[in-house]
């Protein structure tokens, strides 16, 4: 993620009050996670600090889309995120011990925690090869029950 520096926030760089930062998550960016469920994307996003004289005040907002790979058919499929963590606080304690926030990492967590745990396409958009596999796969036939 070094090529993502510029959304590393030095909190003791920045005078008190309000500052806002634009966030952009593409392809590049998810290619670089290691163990992600997202094959890449394109998120954009803002982030909105109140930084205090003790402690700071964070909300970010996402809107993008990710690919991730289907349950059902293993073909990559589109997700749209959408979403606003408001109110996002913490304290000094919280703080990196170099008091750096990364608003990067940030805006990531907001994208996963969008995703569903199940990733499926919709009724008749998956890869039909697929679909002809699993059927002839499944078992119509409840299993008989053995006695005991």
């Amino acid at each position: 993620m070094s090529e993502n520096n510029h959304y590393i926030i030095d909190l003791r760089r920045l005078s008190i009050g309000t500052h806002r930062f634009d966030i952009q998550l593409d392809d590049a960016f998810f290619q670089s996670l290691e163990k992600t469920e997202i094959l890449g994307g394109k998120v954009e996003g803002q982030a909105t600090l109140n930084l205090r004289e003790e402690d700071y005040e964070l909300n970010i907002a996402v809107r993008g889309t990710v690919f991730v790979v289907c349950d059902r058919c293993l073909d990559p499929m589109r997700i749209e995120i959408d979403d606003e963590q408001e109110n996002v606080q913490s304290d000094e304690e919280q703080c990196t011990k170099d008091h750096e926030l990364d608003l990067t990492w940030l805006a990531y967590e907001i994208v996963s925690i969008n995703i569903p745990i199940v990733h499926c396409h919709q009724a008749g958009e998956c890869n039909k090869q697929m679909e002809l596999l699993l059927h002839d796969h499944l078992c119509d036939d409840p299993e008989p029950e053995e006695d005991i």
